[in-house]
């Protein structure tokens, strides 16, 4: 198997983390990403599990040193996928897991030929506000924000390859695992294929000499028709 990169957009509320988790709890053969970012931690977050959180000059840093596969500013902080994190990932034999916005998928797009992008929809426009409105999280400018922001990135969904219903999420999360499945399933992802076409070409080849092998014996031992 040749993992590939699995990217999960969708706009705030649209249930694209609780997705992310379920499918992770799930299955062993993907690991989560785990993004930088110049915001401040919040309340319960970890560093290097949540989020690696990084300086605004620490970022720019890396970001001037090639370090980032992706980042994109986003409600005045910087966010990113650092490579490292991806390839830790993949040496492990594992599919990467990425949540990330809109621009950060163009990117990766670009540039990782193995990313498969999944876009996350709310079932309506109103779902999507009650969903964040009922976070009471933020100030109610700070929800317009994000909303305004929801319907900009909805023009991107033809960009991606997949878009997913969030209406029922363990439907959603088993029809993203069945985008998994299925892309796993490329031949060419698939390492050990061509060998194994190979011999199976050799293994038919064979079994038709001996057919025919048997096949001539069988005519010249057959006695001949007597005469009378």
């Amino acid at each position: 198997m040749t993992p590939f990169l699995l990217v999960l957009s969708a706009p705030s509320g649209a249930g694209k983390t609780r997705i992310k988790d379920m499918l992770l709890q799930g299955r062993d053969d993907v690991a989560y990403s785990v993004s930088a970012t110049t915001r401040p931690p919040r309340e319960g977050e970890v560093n290097g599990r949540s989020y690696h959180f990084l300086t605004r000059q620490e970022f720019e840093r890396r970001r001037d040193a090639g370090e980032f596969a992706e980042w994109a500013p986003y409600a005045g902080n910087l966010y990113g996928t650092l490579k490292s994190e991806l390839a830790r990932i993949v040496a492990q034999g594992r599919h990467p897991v990425l949540d990330i916005e809109v621009e950060g998928a163009r990117q990766l797009r670009e540039h990782y030929d193995n990313a498969v992008l999944v876009f996350v929809l709310p079932p309506s426009g109103r779902t999507l506000v009650e969903r964040l409105i009922g976070r009471n999280t933020e100030p109610r400018d700070a929800v317009a924000h994000r909303l305004r922001r929801a319907a900009e990135e909805l023009a991107a969904v033809s960009e991606y390859d997949y878009a997913v219903v969030n209406d029922d999420l363990t439907t959603a999360v088993a029809q993203v695992a069945s985008i998994l499945d299925a892309e796993t399933r490329r031949v060419s992802r698939q390492q050990g294929l061509p060998d194994g076409l190979g011999q199976l070409q050799q293994d038919i080849e064979a079994a038709v000499r001996r057919i025919e092998h048997d096949a001539r014996y069988a005519e010249e031992a057959a006695p001949s028709p007597r005469r009378e």
